[in-house]
């Protein structure tokens, strides 16, 4: 099994080489490929001595995660955030779960960062996960390239595309939930405040449930962040 973990990337020059690091590891078994969507910092120079690849895109994650894909070679891909850390034994968790047939999941998360609040909020999302079987990014999602194809890939849009994925995959197949943790960046939480971050993703949540478009979400999103400043 040859997994392709991909990292969709924008001005991510001050933490890339730290996300890249532990990763190298993996790479007997794994292929590290960034998909860029245009940064103006040194993204790109910091990231290339890591990587096997490097692809450009138009912004978006969903455009760019895409992208990674249609060039992966691997039979299962990781879309990781460029912020967030697999558990180290990533390889043989994906193998064990597609051994025992599932075709998709994603990994219990731990937000770090000074705020309080983040071990609960990450419990939450790990129990909302498991309940709902819908899984976030921040999660980093693994589906197999059979299973990634058959349902068109990431829908483009401008936000919800991992929500957008799970809804397609639940009646399909049901994901593997690992207990293992990912690691990731509180700096969201931390920046715009706690509450008012969990009531705005709450808010465009049930928005996008309601069939409202992920256009007018994303604009609902940058208004929040930016009120919340």
């Amino acid at each position: 099994m040859l997994l392709s973990i991909i990292i969709p990337t924008l001005n991510e020059a001050e933490i890339i080489i730290n996300t890249l690091r532990p990763l190298q590891v993996l790479r007997q078994n794994c292929e590290l490929i960034i998909v860029d969507g245009g940064s103006v910092d040194n993204t790109v120079a910091k990231a290339s001595p890591y990587v096997d690849r490097i692809i450009t895109s138009t912004s978006g994650r969903a455009i760019q995660m895409n992208a990674g894909a249609a060039s992966a070679r691997g039979d299962t891909f990781i879309f990781l955030h460029a912020d967030s850390y697999l558990p180290k034994n990533v390889f043989t968790i994906i193998q064990q779960a597609l051994s025992q047939g599932y075709c998709w999941g994603r990994f219990d998360i731990h937000l770090t960062g000074k705020p309080r609040l983040l071990p609960i909020i990450s419990l939450l999302m790990n129990i909302r996960s498991r309940l709902t079987g819908i899984a976030t990014g921040d999660q980093a999602i693994f589906i197999t390239r059979e299973s990634f194809t058959a349902i068109g890939q990431y829908p483009i849009i401008a936000l919800m595309e991992d929500i957008a994925l799970s809804k397609k995959m639940i009646p399909l197949a049901k994901p593997f939930c690992s207990r293992d943790k990912v690691i990731s960046s509180g700096r969201r939480w931390e920046q715009y405040g706690c509450i008012n971050t969990i009531l705005l993703m709450w808010w465009l949540r049930l928005l996008f449930f309601l069939g409202r478009a992920p256009e007018k979400l994303n604009q609902c999103y940058q208004m929040g962040l930016f009120w919340n400043r």
